[in-house]
């Protein structure tokens, strides 16, 4: 008798325009650009008509604006769909559903970072598994069935661990060590030592959990260079090149950026050329918008990060709002990756408006952190009705802190930046299980 698990994988099916564009050995990231723009306007075709169909809150959202399925005859079309807000999915767990909700598999929450209600992401089978293994990136994501690959990702309610536990597992077949990232049994002590056990070659984790295990190791006596890694990737966290060379320093290795979120997937991946993100476009359709006027903008202008996943067909996103802020660069990459890339710059909510400027806390970041007497844990401080932004650190290892320190140290970041600064130091910063605040109010 064949178990209920073994049925529900039999039934399952890739959509036709999946099964079109990657059912060959080719990978996505290599693929002529029209190759690819074909692709997105076939699958947004059919999610779209999917969305108006079996999904009341988009098709009252289509009606809103004039727009039937039929009016998409373009890419360039889709800016007359509405966007899709945060709001507009808080504490709402079922509103994008396009099927009977027996058929969901897998419920995911936000962070909560953002603040708010809850952002609830539902799977079926299909989307988790069938569709958003179709596209694979073979030159950007190299792995392969005999690496090791440790996972300090968070899996409790989080997308981000059980997401790059599928992809390596199921998606390329290699080997996985689930340790997570300050769950309750995952501590940097035992992460270290399936490290020095295991001896994985693939590490994937966030900046600040890096320097984590870096210390514990280090207080293990264990050199991080002898796992003569072959990759690293820090994702779930904003991160400056000055704050990853430090990491690379460490572990020996190259360490590329990985860009993605709970409701849309992955969405961007960095090259070795460390400059800028390769779009996914076998996975999503990203626009950049005006912000003030919801206008589409032109490649090089800076604007909010709009995506259009186009491998979720059972919970449509269309046109959603990230909050993010970046730009597209569309000139060919050295490192033969077709797909165009693009450019972070922060978040809207995250921005620093000090004397008139506004600032990103990534941007702050890479000055702060080219700065060797600054050890790795920071904070920056906004203070009400005080012209000056504050750095709370640590000093580096082997640095005595002092007030002289403290007043060079605020005169290159004020040279670097074109803000005062004041430098706080002290004994030990706060070490963080989940995600890394870097900007508080006091």
């Amino acid at each position: 008798m064949k178990s209920k698990f073994v049925k529900k994988l039999r039934a399952l099916t890739i959509p036709k325009v999946l099964e079109k564009y990657f059912s060959g050995p080719d990978h996505p990231d290599v693929a002529p650009l029209e190759v690819l723009k074909e692709f997105q306007f076939e699958a947004l075709q059919e999610i779209v008509t999917r969305a108006y169909e079996k999904v009341p809150f988009y098709r009252e959202k289509m009606e809103a604006v004039g727009f039937k399925p039929e009016d998409l005859k373009t890419l360039a079309d889709l800016d007359k769909l509405p966007f899709l807000t945060k709001d507009e999915l808080r504490g709402k767990p079922w509103v994008l559903l396009a099927v009977d909700k027996s058929e969901v598999a897998l419920v995911q929450v936000s962070t909560g970072t953002t603040g708010g209600e809850e952002i609830y992401m539902m799977y079926t089978w299909n989307d988790y598994y069938v569709h958003d293994l179709a596209p694979t990136y073979g030159n950007l994501f190299p792995i392969e069935q005999e690496d090791i690959c440790l996972n300090g990702l968070p899996y409790e309610m989080s997308a981000a661990g059980l997401a790059f536990h599928k992809t390596f597992m199921e998606g390329v077949s290699a080997t996985v060590i689930p340790t997570g990232k300050g769950g309750a049994y995952s501590t940097p002590e035992k992460t270290v030592k399936m490290m020095r056990d295991l001896k994985p070659n693939i590490i994937i984790t966030s900046p600040s959990w890096a320097i984590m295990l870096a210390e514990t190791a280090e207080e293990a006596g264990f050199d991080l260079k002898s796992l003569n890694l072959k990759k690293m990737y820090l994702t779930g966290e904003g991160c400056s090149h000055a704050f990853r060379q430090r990491v690379e320093k460490i572990y020996g290795v190259t360490a590329n950026f990985f860009y993605g979120s709970l409701e849309c997937g992955v969405l961007g991946i960095e090259c070795d050329k460390h400059d800028g993100y390769h779009v996914a476009e076998g996975h999503a359709i990203m626009e950049f918008i005006d912000p003030k006027t919801d206008e589409v903008l032109e490649p090089g202008e800076i604007g909010e990060i709009v995506v259009t996943p186009v491998v979720r067909f059972d919970s449509p996103m269309l046109r959603y709002r990230t909050k993010d802020l970046g730009y597209l660069e569309t000139n060919p990459c050295s490192c033969g990756v077709t797909m165009p890339k693009f450019y972070l710059r922060g978040r809207l909510v995250d921005q620093i408006e000090i004397m008139g400027a506004s600032l990103s806390p990534y941007y702050l970041e890479e000055f702060l952190m080219r700065i060797p007497e600054v050890g790795n844990w920071f904070e920056f401080v906004i203070r009400d009705g005080v012209d000056s932004l504050k750095v709370r650190c640590e000093a580096a290892k082997g640095v005595t802190p002092s007030d002289e320190l403290a007043e060079q140290l605020a005169s290159k970041m004020e040279f670097g930046v074109g803000v005062p600064f004041e430098f706080e130091f002290v004994d030990k910063m706060p070490r963080p299980t989940g995600k890394t605040i870097r900007v508080v109010h006091e």
